[in-house]
């Protein structure tokens, strides 16, 4: 089946199988590798992307099912060179260790941002509780998310 979709505002045309899964099509088919596959059952979260301005697992779709979608991965959130203020938080915060979870934590934690552009600790630890990371305690994490928040009322 050929699908078409616009990924980091690129658009891809691609013939699929129906059974190819969105992690897999970006990964295989686009070449972005930043959006990681974990454990392929969508209680990671190492995939999450975000589709027509959503936060979506992409282990959890199948790429004809973004059929005509707009898709931001990671790699699409820093513009002219310079990070995304969330990738700038993780960055300056330390929210990251051994960075394998990093892409879908960045991705879940906009997502909370853009729903409440002033969350409170439980409501950032709530909103990441399909985002398992396995080095960190969470609270660097945590902290990123409130140090976006903080920089995005400025």
């Amino acid at each position: 089946m050929n699908i078409t979709l616009t990924v980091n505002g690129t658009s891809y045309s691609h013939d699929v199988e129906p059974r190819l899964l969105l992690i897999h099509f970006l990964r295989d088919v686009a070449g972005l590798t930043g959006t990681h596959t974990g454990c392929e059952t969508s209680l990671c979260g190492a995939c999450t992307v975000e589709l027509n301005g959503k936060a979506i697992k992409s282990c959890t779709m199948f790429a004809v099912q973004a059929n005509g979608a707009d898709i931001v991965t990671v790699e699409g959130l820093a513009s002219d060179g310079k990070l995304d203020p969330m990738q700038e938080a993780f960055w300056n915060e330390h929210g990251l260790q051994c960075g394998f979870c990093t892409p879908g934590m960045i991705m879940a934690s906009k997502q909370i941002l853009d729903r409440n552009p002033a969350p409170t600790e439980d409501e950032i630890r709530h909103g990441l509780e399909g985002n398992v990371c396995r080095c960190t305690g969470y609270q660097h994490i945590v902290n990123a998310v409130k140090a976006a928040a903080a920089g995005a009322g400025k």
